[in-house]
């Protein structure tokens, strides 16, 4: 089985002076999880890997670039799942974590627990001894003056989510060489949301989904749209009723901006090693190495092409 690996930096309208820097970290994201994959490691072990790399790169809302809450507070969010067992693990509302991605794959390799949340994420945190930082550290400048110009969360943020908000979630989705699928999903969340509130990227089905027998999803978006039409199991409800990876995803994000006016974007790849990366808002950084190429774009319809 030849391994692929995708990722996507978030939906969105990208900035112009962050383009190049997302670009370029979706491409080294996609790298370094083909490495793993590579070496005869596991799709599990290539999603986490590329997802830590995003959540490392400041140009992304996710560990070290993630926006700020109403409070002043960053509220982590990730999902990470193995689409060999079904099984999941999920952390919200987590703050001072560098890596959540990590952190929600503890939750499901040594808990009996889907999902954990703020404080009780907290403690199985410093239990496990994964190191903590600074919220300072997890925020840019750039950051602390979008927060301190915008001043409060819009009533209008889906309407205005396609075409003026910067890069939203990280996530990827790989097939490895003996055939198994994983997915992973990590986010910031929204700029000035309330303290507390969680979108559709850490939610099984909504923000990511893995199943051997279908394929893995990752999503991206606006998150309460997301969660209204599960998004990611939506799209694979559409590869098992036939359809391929490309139109299942399309068919999806069309229909979550018909029925709730949702923007939004998706990564997929399936059993054989079918991929797809699309999205219904202005820009949305993604890469693919599939072993013959890295394949790369945050443009609609845009696919470049370098050596792997």
């Amino acid at each position: 089985m030849k391994p692929v690996i995708v990722v996507h930096g978030g939906s969105g309208a990208c900035p112009d002076e962050l383009c190049r820097a997302s670009v370029d970290g979706v491409k080294a994201a996609a790298r370094a999880g083909y490495a793993v994959l590579e070496k005869g490691a596991s799709a599990l072990d290539a999603v986490e890997a590329a997802v830590r790399s995003l959540e490392d790169n400041p140009a992304f809302d996710a560990g070290h670039g993630s926006v700020m809450n109403a409070a002043g507070d960053v509220e982590l969010d990730a999902i990470i799942m193995d689409g060999s067992t079904l099984a999941s693990g999920a952390v919200t509302s987590v703050r001072n974590i560098a890596n959540p991605v990590t952190l929600a794959r503890a939750v499901m390799e040594k808990t009996d627990h889907g999902i954990l949340t703020d404080r009780g994420a907290s403690l199985f945190a410093e239990k496990l001894g994964i190191p903590t930082v600074p919220t300072e550290a997890l925020v840019t400048e750039m950051e602390r003056k979008e927060w301190e110009r915008q001043k409060c969360y819009s009533n209008q943020v889906k309407e205005e989510f396609n075409t003026q908000w910067s890069n939203d979630t990280v996530g990827a989705v790989a097939l490895d060489r003996h055939g198994n699928l994983a997915c992973a999903t990590s986010t910031g969340g929204i700029r000035h949301k309330m303290v507390g509130r969680v979108g559709g990227a850490p939610i099984i089905g909504s923000g990511a989904y893995a199943d051997n027998q279908s394929g893995a999803v990752s999503c991206t978006g606006h998150g309460e749209s997301l969660l209204k039409v599960t998004l990611a199991r939506l799209i694979l409800f559409h590869v098992e009723q036939g359809r391929g990876i490309t139109e299942a995803v399309e068919k999806s994000l069309q229909h979550m901006g018909e029925r709730v006016r949702g923007g939004g974007g998706a990564i997929a790849v399936g059993p054989s090693g079918q991929w797809a990366a699309n999205f219904t808002t202005v820009r949305m950084p993604w890469a693919c190495v599939d072993g013959v190429a890295l394949h790369y774009g945050i443009e609609p319809k845009e696919k470049n092409q370098e050596a792997p």
